[in-house]
């Protein structure tokens, strides 16, 4: 089964730096897009960046600048390099992929269980 396993959240101080990284297990026959998704306590959830398999990518304004999306492609993992963290960067930041399970001809979405980051003033 086809699962997302994310990790590299935790706290820092503003200013710092962080990379989440999101690993999709399983056997996969292809994918449309990833992208990291955040809510912090009392908000909605927000897109932070996507990317789709063409490379095309998309940044949240917030975060223009400061975030940098990318996927390796052989080891079916997306990653969110976060520079110069501020403190409204605070979330659970969460994995979203939508690919083709295999065997499974069809492209499907799945949500990964969210990492938490935290950020100092």
């Amino acid at each position: 089964q086809v699962q997302l396993v994310e990790s590299g959240g935790g706290l820092v101080q503003a200013g710092e730096s962080l990379r989440l990284s999101c690993v999709v297990s399983g056997r996969i026959s292809g994918w449309n897009y990833m992208a990291w998704y955040r809510q912090a306590p009392g908000k909605q959830r927000d897109l932070v960046a996507k990317i789709t398999n063409g490379g095309s990518t998309n940044y949240a304004d917030s975060v223009k600048g400061r975030f940098i999306i990318s996927r390796d492609n052989s080891k079916n993992t997306m990653n969110l390099q976060m520079n110069s963290l501020k403190p409204d960067d605070t979330a659970v930041y969460i994995c979203n992929a939508n690919l083709r399970p295999y065997p499974v001809p069809l492209y499907r979405e799945y949500w990964g269980q969210g990492t938490q980051v935290t950020v100092s003033s």
